[in-house]
């Protein structure tokens, strides 16, 4: 009797294991296309913003595609003149140096970093970018990761415990130098601020094809 059944127990078993390598691929697939949206964009925006500093120039590219919001918002500061005259107020050796704060300009230095009331803010765009040496990232109040305004650092080196909560929208292509040498200027007593005044002179845009096309360092 059993034997009379057993080709078909046979075929059975067979579907059935057929069955399951196909749930097990599917659960793969649905694994590795949700994995998609943390990788980064290598697209880069046709412009750059340079920055003339005290110390020398400091080239950005932006991450066009990963962080549109925040480029626009850069990019539209930067065309308004509002970077120009503003200082690099944060300084943490072996970390981030920071600026973009209005009240840089002629505030008292009690106020820089603070920000100004009606800034217009920037809602978060996390993306796959790692805060590695180099990368520029909007600053932010507090636990709002959508308060995003004018600020912004540069990371010194890797951060990786930052990866996700901050937005990281560009990336230094020329004058790591200049960055490095502004996180090594002294600092005021018990303060993260400049002992002088670190200046963005100037801050403008530029093609892109007129600078180095990826960043000469990891």
């Amino acid at each position: 009797m059993f034997k009379k059944f057993l080709p078909l127990f046979l075929l059975l078993v067979l579907i059935s294991t057929i069955v399951g390598c196909e749930d097990k691929g599917s659960g793969q697939s649905a694994t590795q296309t949700g994995s998609k949206t943390d990788k980064a964009s290598e697209k880069v925006d046709d412009e750059v913003a340079v920055l003339e500093t005290d110390m020398g120039n400091i080239v950005i590219e932006f991450f066009i595609e990963d962080a549109p919001k925040h480029v626009a918002n850069f990019k539209k500061l930067t065309k308004e003149g509002f970077y120009d005259g503003v200082a690099f107020h944060r300084i943490i050796p072996g970390m981030i140096i920071q600026g973009g704060d209005p009240n840089s300009k002629n505030g008292p230095k009690e106020s820089w970093g603070m920000g100004q009331p009606g800034q217009q803010t920037v809602p978060s765009e996390f993306n796959g970018h790692k805060h590695t040496r180099g990368i520029v990232s909007a600053a932010r109040k507090g636990n709002d990761v959508n308060s995003a305004t004018s600020q912004f650092f540069v990371c010194i080196s890797a951060k990786p415990d930052w990866d996700g909560q901050y937005s990281i929208f560009g990336r230094v292509v020329e004058g790591m130098e200049v960055v490095d040498i502004i996180a090594s200027s002294p600092k005021e007593e018990g303060s993260e601020r400049p002992a002088e005044k670190i200046v963005i002179k100037k801050a403008s845009l530029a093609k892109r094809a007129d600078f180095r096309q990826t960043p000469q360092y990891k």
